[in-house]
C-alpha cells in the first residue's frame, strides 16, 4: 500500500480550498449582479408607473381643453392661455394632478421632485449647482425640431422657444396617430453621439451636437438609469420602455415618426 507523503496531501488540500474560495466568489458576484438587476427592474417599474400617471394627467388636460399643454407660457398672468400656467409641468400639476391642500399658492419647490415627478433612478450630478433644478421627466415639445424653429413638430406649441412662449397650443386633432406619438418620458435629450439627462424636454435634436464633449458624463448616467432604456408614455396613454439606441440613434421611419405629431419621419431635420 502506497501512503501519500504529507507534503503532497497538503498541496491537494490547498488547491481544493482555493477552488472553493473561487467558487464562492463567483457565486457571490452572480448574486450581487442578480440583486442589482432586480433592483433596477423595480426602479424602472416604479418610474413607468409615474410616467403612466403623468400620461393620465395629460389625457385629462387634453379632454378638458382639446389642446396639448404649451411647453412654455410666460404670459399666462396676462390672460394668455391661463389654463396652461407657466410651463407644461405646472399646467398638469395645478389642473389635473393637484392633491388636497395643493394650489397655485404652493411654491414650485414644495412639490416638484416628489411623487410622480421624481424618477427613483434619476441621479442629479454631484457637480451641478445646488440651486439647479434637475428634472426627472421631459415633454416631447418639439419633435425632431430645434427649440427655435418656427414650426416644431412636437406637442408643446406651434412656435419655438421665444419671448412669447410657444403659443398657440397644438390641437388634439393635429396628432395623427396618438398610439404612435411619444408624449412624456424620462428627461433625456440627445442624438447618436450624446444623451443628456435632467431635461424639461424629451428630445432628439441636432442641438445636442453642442454637448458632444459630455464633460459631466451625462451619456453614461443616462444609460445607467434604466439599463439602457427609457420609460415613455404615448398620447393614447400606453407606456413603453424603448432602448436609448432606438430613441436617439435609429434612423428608420418607425423610430423617427414617433417624435412627430404628423407621424412622418422628417429625416431632413436630423443633424447632418
Amino acid at each position: 500500500m502506497k501512503i501519500p507523503r504529507p507534503g503532497v496531501q497538503s498541496a491537494f488540500t490547498l488547491v481544493e480550498l482555493l477552488v472553493v474560495i473561487a467558487t464562492i466568489g463567483i457565486l457571490a458576484a452572480l448574486l450581487l449582479m442578480a440583486v442589482a438587476q432586480a433592483k433596477g427592474r423595480a426602479l424602472r417599474i416604479q418610474c413607468a408607473n409615474n410616467v403612466r400617471e403623468l400620461g393620465i394627467g395629460l389625457q385629462a388636460f387634453v379632454a378638458d381643453n382639446s389642446v396639448y399643454p404649451l411647453r412654455w407660457n410666460p404670459n399666462y398672468r396676462k390672460g394668455s392661455y391661463p389654463e396652461h400656467n407657466t410651463i407644461w409641468i405646472t399646467a398638469l400639476q395645478f389642473t389635473e394632478l393637484s392633491l388636497p391642500g395643493y394650489s397655485k399658492r404652493n411654491s414650485f419647490s414644495n412639490w416638484f421632485g416628489q411623487g410622480v415627478w421624481k424618477c427613483p433612478a434619476a441621479i442629479k450630478p454631484s457637480n451641478s449647482p445646488t440651486n439647479a433644478i434637475y428634472v426627472s421627466y421631459g415633454y416631447n415639445a418639439y419633435g425632431l425640431s430645434v427649440s427655435t424653429e418656427t414650426n416644431p413638430l412636437g406637442l408643446g406649441g406651434h412656435t419655438g422657444y421665444g419671448p412669447n412662449g410657444t403659443a398657440p397650443p397644438v390641437n388634439e386633432s393635429e396628432v395623427v396617430n396618438p398610439s404612435e406619438m411619444m408624449a412624456i418620458g424620462d428627461g433625456f435629450f440627445g442624438n447618436d453621439n450624446f444623451i443628456g439627462d435632467g431635461s424639461w424636454n424629451l428630445s432628439r435634436s441636432k442641438e445636442a451636437t453642442n454637448y458632444i464633449n459630455d464633460a459631466q458624463n451625462s451619456t453614461k448616467r443616462s444609460y445607467a438609469r434604466h439599463q439602457g432604456k427609457a420609460n415613455v408614455v404615448f398620447c393614447d396613454g400606453h407606456v413603453e420602455s424603448p432602448t436609448l439606441q432606438f430613441l436617439f440613434a435609429d434612423t428608420s421611419d418607425a423610430a423617427l415618426s414617433r417624435w412627430n405629431r404628423d407621424h412622418q419621419p422628417h429625416r431632413e431635420r436630423l443633424a447632418p
